[in-house]
């Protein structure tokens, strides 16, 4: 975990391929001037009996097709259909430069996904896969149903649905592209705070999903597994959430399970080095990487008994920032920048040396920044009432070697956080650039 931001994605994305709202102050005006609203929508099943089944988006006309509620008043039965609400008519594009799911603000709720390969299936295989994967993600961001549709998701509408993919170190062997496998793709090092499970960690495919819904969600996985047939098996799933767009009084960071506000110091894309630091360049080795991130999965598990027995005083000193607005223990609001140098009256720094805070400040890690984009997990209770809940943490940049690997190494010699966290999962993921108007995610490294 880290302060450069475990909340929405950014202040704000400015990003043309998404039309959804964001929950941050910093752009809350200029979302709404950009957001995309349908005043009447398609009924699912109008949409079934006209979508042919290999459609892709329509949504990059403009406005968002979705799933209307039948009218309850049978004077309204001839084809008039109730608005969708703004919330689910939010629409993201599929298409463009990048994949959706990066720049997109923060849904309430995700699924990440990673798949293997099946025993003799190859580049071929994965071709015709990702190719399935990419229309019918399309179709679902849009609104659309999709053949043989479940109706999980009936009268809803897209609900600012992303599907993201990605492609781990394994894929390329499997696939015989080892020569095109990023050098960026390397395993990541060990950390001594690490305790992974293998079988939860890395996976020669990666999906990630998320949506302001939560069947629009699961409707998304669920179809996105069975879409996978005998070409590839589950490795691993994960879900997560966040808080609900609208559930504050005034767009705020998100908080974290810990109750610390989380996510204040993401980069934006308003930063003039925002690309540079998260988008892989246009002239770049290998060259279907290119417009592409690098994804860094984590499942962080917080020892949230032990962390509540911490007085709120504490539980700041550990972070470096109050807990109540997310200020730093200096002065100032959320977006101060801390002071370092600052001292108490006993002569020790008020922000002390193994604060979160200042041990995560990019200018502290010789300018490494990743944009995190994370969901929080609660998978239950052990038999002493321990709850496994966390943070699925994710987090994106153009080299892991320049982003993520720097900062844990600090945080792995002295975070103080780290008493109150174990890392039981990891994996790391190439995810191209977005798919064209009529293509499929990878296609350029998959038929190139």
């Amino acid at each position: 975990m880290a302060d450069n931001g475990t909340g929405r994605a950014g202040s704000g994305t400015g990003h043309p391929e998404t039309v959804s709202r964001t929950d941050s102050p910093a752009t809350d005006t200029a979302t709404d001037t950009a957001n995309s609203r349908t005043g009447h929508t398609i009924s699912r099943r109008r949409l079934l009996g006209t979508a042919g089944a290999t459609g892709l988006a329509l949504g990059a006309a403009g406005g968002a097709v979705g799933y209307a509620a039948a009218p309850s008043d049978p004077a309204n039965a001839k084809g008039s259909h109730a608005p969708l609400t703004s919330l689910g008519a939010d629409t993201v594009m599929f298409h463009g430069k990048h994949q959706p799911g990066i720049t997109t603000p923060m849904q309430a709720n995700g699924h990440l996904i990673a798949f293997d390969l099946a025993a003799g299936a190859g580049r071929k295989e994965a071709a015709a896969l990702l190719r399935r994967w990419s229309s019918t993600a399309a179709r679902l961001m849009s609104g659309e149903a999709v053949s043989g549709d479940t109706d999980v998701a009936r009268d809803a509408g897209p609900s600012s649905l992303t599907v993201t993919f990605g492609f781990g170190h394994s894929f390329f062997a499997r696939t015989g592209l080892e020569k095109q496998r990023p050098v960026a793709l390397d395993p990541l090092p060990d950390f001594s705070s690490d305790h992974l499970d293998k079988a939860r960690s890395n996976g020669d495919l990666w999906v990630q999903i998320g949506a302001n819904d939560s069947l629009v969600a699961f409707h998304a996985l669920r179809t996105l597994q069975q879409d996978a047939g005998k070409a590839a098996r589950i490795r691993w799933q994960m879900s997560g959430f966040n808080r609900s767009p609208g559930a504050t009084a005034r767009p705020m960071t998100t908080r974290n399970l810990m109750g610390q506000i989380d996510g204040t110091n993401n980069p934006k894309p308003a930063d003039k080095d925002f690309d540079q630091r998260i988008f892989v360049p246009a002239k770049s080795d290998p060259a279907w990487m290119a417009g592409g991130s690098y994804a860094v999965v984590r499942r962080i598990r917080m020892l949230l008994d032990d962390w509540e027995k911490l007085a709120p005083r504490d539980q700041e000193n550990v972070i470096g920032r109050h807990k109540s607005d997310g200020s730093p223990l200096t002065g100032g609001t959320e977006t101060t920048e801390p002071n370092l140098q600052k001292a108490a009256k006993n002569g020790e720094y008020v922000i002390s040396l193994n604060a979160h805070a200042r041990i995560t400040r990019p200018d502290q890690n010789g300018g490494a920044a990743m944009l995190r984009r994370p969901f929080s997990f609660h998978d239950g209770f052990d038999a002493h009432g321990t709850p496994d809940a966390g943070l699925l943490f994710i987090c994106w940049q153009a080299d892991p070697l320049r982003g993520f690997v720097p900062v844990q190494r600090k945080l792995d010699r002295g975070d103080a956080l780290s008493e109150f966290i174990r890392h039981e999962s990891s994996g790391l993921f190439a995810v191209p650039g977005g798919a064209a108007e009529g293509g499929y995610v990878g296609q350029a490294l998959l038929e190139g």
